[in-house]
């Protein structure tokens, strides 16, 4: 035998589901807004960079160590092929680039969460947004690193049209350099039995 609900018990479920969808609704609305809200930004002290997107900062009288999101420049030690076929050190320049970009600071970062390493990461520009220049993007436009994110995509590209920086011949995209001399400093140090 079906269950038949009286017209008044129906209409009465009814509002209350209309209710808890305007609840849900209005919930998710707060949520967005809370999300895209950007992080706070806060005025810090450059006191080195370290390579093409790593840089050391000092907040609260402490050295923080900061990665810069959105790109991965090539590696300090990593080096590129001309067009001529000749090696030249990029991972030297894109880390002279960005020191020449930071300028002497201080820098105006949006510090966000940590990565596996421990380092801050950050997106970071040379004076409070909207003015000074976006690091990130603007080590992409060079040609000194890789986009990692969709948002940088056109300075990726504009960058590799125009042959800059790394751009200008061939070199290995910065995470994969990364993993096969990772690989070779562990067949190097491991001993001669695990080899």
């Amino acid at each position: 035998m079906l269950f038949r609900l009286s017209l008044s018990t129906r209409l009465r479920w009814r509002r209350r589901l209309r209710s808890l969808a305007a609840l849900l609704l209005l919930a998710a609305m707060i949520l967005a807004v809370w999300f895209a809200q950007p992080a706070p930004t806060e005025a810090v002290p450059l006191v080195h960079v370290i390579d093409g997107d790593s840089l050391i900062v000092t907040q609260d009288s402490a050295a923080l160590t900061v990665r810069l999101i959105g790109l991965d420049a090539v590696e300090y030690r990593q080096d590129c092929a001309r067009a001529d076929g000749s090696r030249w050190a990029c991972g030297h320049e894109a880390r002279t680039a960005l020191a020449k970009l930071a300028g002497r600071g201080p820098l105006f970062c949006a510090l966000t969460a940590k990565d596996k390493y421990g380092r801050t990461l950050a997106a970071c520009r040379t004076r409070p947004e909207p003015d000074g220049v976006d690091l990130s993007a603007e080590m992409i436009r060079q040609g000194w690193a890789v986009a990692t994110d969709d948002a940088h995509l056109p300075e990726e590209g504009e960058a590799q049209l125009a042959r800059r920086g790394i751009w200008r011949g061939d070199f290995d995209r910065p995470v994969d350099w990364r993993a096969a001399h990772e690989r070779a400093a562990t067949l190097v140090g491991a001993p001669a039995a695990d080899r």
